[in-house]
């Protein structure tokens, strides 16, 4: 591999990681804050791209897309959490496995009828079609675009987390949720609040990816187990380990592509394996 196209594949890999990221810091703050395994995260973020899908076709506008995807994401989110998802909170994580995995059944479902279980492209938006040149390098503005949004977001989730009263209350219910109930806080509340971040992380995630890969009824299952790998390697509950998670799995995806692509999903879960015999906790994680 030339040394242009490995610098050309590492930045694919980071708009790829910063696309991870999105997806998977919202997984990794329910289960560190609620200790509760939500298989329905992959189905928002597919439900988000079919909604930037449905938009960009009837309107043409790819910026409508990426705020009423990850909008629809939040709502489905909310929806669940208060019809069924809060009165499984105290069951064992089998149960939780197989109602959150019936949740994102329907809704695959529910989106095959709707549009077929055939996969759709999505244009990139027109402003974003060009490409920018970087030193003698050249990367298409729409990847680009999607680090500059994905790092924006980081940003502020980090403020929230660090500076906000809210993010502190996050902070401490990863430690534990019982001591913060005893505080006076309304748990339930702040479980809620928590359930509709993550819906709108994973909606803007899928949001940004669609143009990149297009959509089909079965992205769920891809985006679910990416995020699961990405929250293991960095660390259960950890923000900087999803962070860093992230952009490690986009970047060696990315570059095992060009290398050997039959084995680039394989070195994902190849790499995760020796982040866990070194450091079982993951890469940022707490034991």
């Amino acid at each position: 591999m030339s040394i242009k196209l490995l610098v050309f594949q590492v930045l694919n890999g980071l708009g790829i990681g910063m696309i991870y990221f999105l997806l998977a810091v919202g997984l990794t703050m329910i289960f560190g804050l609620m200790r509760f395994v939500n298989f329905t995260h992959g189905a928002l973020y597919m439900v988000a791209a079919y909604v930037a899908y449905a938009i960009s076709q009837a309107t043409g506008s790819m910026l409508w897309a990426l705020l009423l995807g990850p909008a629809a994401a939040a709502l489905l989110a909310i929806i669940a959490e208060r019809l069924l998802l809060r009165h499984t909170y105290q069951l064992p994580h089998e149960a939780q496995i197989l109602i959150t995995f019936a949740v994102a059944l329907l809704l695959q479902e529910s989106i095959v009828m709707i549009f077929g279980s055939l996969g759709q492209n999505v244009p990139v938006p027109e402003i974003l079609s060009g490409i920018v040149m970087i030193g003698n390098f050249v990367y298409p503005a729409y990847r680009l675009a999607v680090v500059a949004v994905a790092a924006a977001i980081a940003i502020a989730m980090w403020l929230v987390i660090e500076r906000t009263r809210f993010g502190a209350i996050l902070r401490a219910g990863s430690e534990s949720a019982e001591m913060v109930g005893l505080l006076g806080i309304d748990v339930k509340k702040v479980f809620l609040i928590a359930f509709a971040l993550g819906g709108a992380l994973a909606g803007l995630a899928g949001a940004l990816a669609a143009p990149l890969r297009g959509v089909d009824p079965f992205m769920a299952r891809e985006a679910l187990s990416i995020a699961f790998v990405v929250v293991v390697l960095g660390g259960i509950g950890s923000f900087t380990g999803a962070l860093v998670g992230g952009l490690l799995i986009g970047i060696i995806q990315s570059v095992m592509a060009s290398l050997w692509p039959q084995g680039a999903q394989l070195m994902i879960y190849a790499a995760m394996a020796l982040v866990l015999l070194l450091r079982p906790t993951g890469l940022m994680g707490r034991a």
